[in-house]
């Protein structure tokens, strides 16, 4: 049973500012990030429950090679995921679950 995802608005910004941060690196290094993302993602469209619940039923994707999380909560009734943060694991673990 497959869910559809919905990024909120701040993962977006942080995807955006992240593919753009790593571009700034290396060219083609930022689309290699954005891959991983969507597979972690693509991942969790196949079976949400794949990852353990964390807080406040948050789940955790970890993203392949980058040090990422993909945050994101999982809305049974509308066969939803919603995509919170794309995290990097080195910020303050604190902001982890904020929306804003």
């Amino acid at each position: 049973m497959k869910f559809e995802f919905i990024f909120l608005e701040k993962a977006k910004s942080e995807l955006l500012e992240t593919w753009i941060w790593y571009e700034e690196r290396q060219e083609g290094l930022g689309e290699r990030f954005k891959e991983k993302v969507f597979e972690c993602i693509n991942n969790i469209e196949q079976n949400p429950y794949r990852y353990p619940e964390r807080k406040k039923n948050y789940r955790e994707g970890l993203v392949d090679i980058f040090p990422y999380l993909i945050i994101y909560r999982v809305l049974k009734r509308r066969k939803l995921v919603l995509i919170v943060s794309v995290f990097h694991t080195k910020r303050n673990y604190k902001l982890k679950y904020k929306r804003k």
